[in-house]
């Protein structure tokens, strides 16, 4: 008999009368928004303004979400394609099935376009995003337990994932392979944060750790999984996609370092706005200045013009007193 284990959903949606709630999708939107909030903190202790990393993140997450399903799609496509399957459920992103590869690679396409339009360096908005992307993929990894999938193989341990009965899986208790691979996500920003502030990392390198350590994660937790996949040399394709990134961002690392040391001075140009209001600062700063000043030599003025005043009196008093 088993005392512990991590329950399943009994459902992955909710309805609020008509409008279906899907605990995937509000995982993912969720992830989202913790990404962009603290891009943002970044982004503005680095020296951007506030709302930069919003508006880059429109044209990031839709690339980002079309890349992870293609990938999703393309690695996978008997699901869809096969004998008796129906292609039209290629289509259906709310049912999961998110390639991180896939999403990060589009996802750096569409930030570029952003970045672009706005003068920025992507390897600085990389940097500042990095963490946050971590923690999103940490918090969109519970979309899979809504959704009773991506879990390990079957297990004894305390904390093993109950998995109900259905046509494409055998219940059972399974290693929580989703919880394996967000609480590793939440130590990789972490990491990220830390590194970052202990060694000032810059031109992309902050992003490239964030790279490098999920990498390192996802290999292990990978190679745990039992869900369907194809295989290369006896491992599973996104643990050679894990190794191949992983020595591609320390590479890139080493090189940066190398090439271009430290930190970005300067990471968004100054809009005009700011330009106008700092220029009416300084026009009235100097306005000021130039007021004190001229009421000094009033002053100044002042005081000469009573001395000498002074000086004359006593000397008619000292006349009048000589010729009486």
């Amino acid at each position: 008999m088993d005392l512990a284990y991590i329950p399943s959903p009994s459902t992955g949606v909710l309805h609020l009368g008509p409008i279906p709630l899907r605990g995937y999708a509000f995982c993912i939107i969720l992830g989202v928004f913790v990404a962009v909030w603290l891009g943002n903190k970044r982004w503005i202790a680095r020296g951007g303004t506030a709302g930069t990393v919003a508006d880059i993140a429109v044209w990031a997450v839709p690339f980002g979400l079309v890349g992870g399903r293609l990938y999703h799609v393309i690695t996978d496509y008997q699901l869809y394609f096969s004998e008796g399957e129906n292609w039209v459920d290629a289509f259906k992103i709310w049912e999961g099935g998110l390639g991180i590869w896939g999403a990060i690679a589009f996802g750096a396409v569409g930030a570029w376009i952003g970045c672009r339009r706005r003068g920025i360096p992507l390897p600085a908005y990389a940097d500042a995003i990095a963490p946050g992307i971590a923690l999103a993929q940490a918090i969109g990894r519970w979309g899979n337990w809504f959704n009773q999938e991506l879990y390990g193989r079957p297990t004894d341990l305390p904390w093993a994932l109950k998995i109900t009965e259905s046509a494409n899986r055998e219940a059972g208790l399974y290693h929580p392979t989703f919880l394996y691979e967000s609480l590793w996500c939440v130590g990789v920003a972490v990491l990220v944060i830390w590194a970052d502030r202990r060694f000032r990392l810059g031109h992309g390198r902050a992003f490239a750790l964030y790279v490098a350590a999920y990498c390192a994660g996802r290999g292990w937790i990978e190679y745990m999984r039992v869900d369907e996949a194809h295989h290369i040399l006896g491992l599973r394709l996104n643990v050679w996609t894990a190794i191949v990134v992983f020595l591609l961002a320390v590479l890139y690392m080493v090189l940066s370092a190398r090439t271009r040391p430290g930190r970005e001075e300067i990471v968004e140009p100054r809009s005009r706005k700011q330009v106008d209001a700092e220029d009416s600062v300084a026009a009235v700063d100097l306005e000021k200045a130039g007021e004190a000043e001229k009421a000094d030599g009033a002053g100044d003025a002042e005081g000469s013009g009573d001395s000498a005043a002074a000086e004359n009196g006593a000397g008619n008093g000292a006349g009048s007193a000589a010729k009486g």
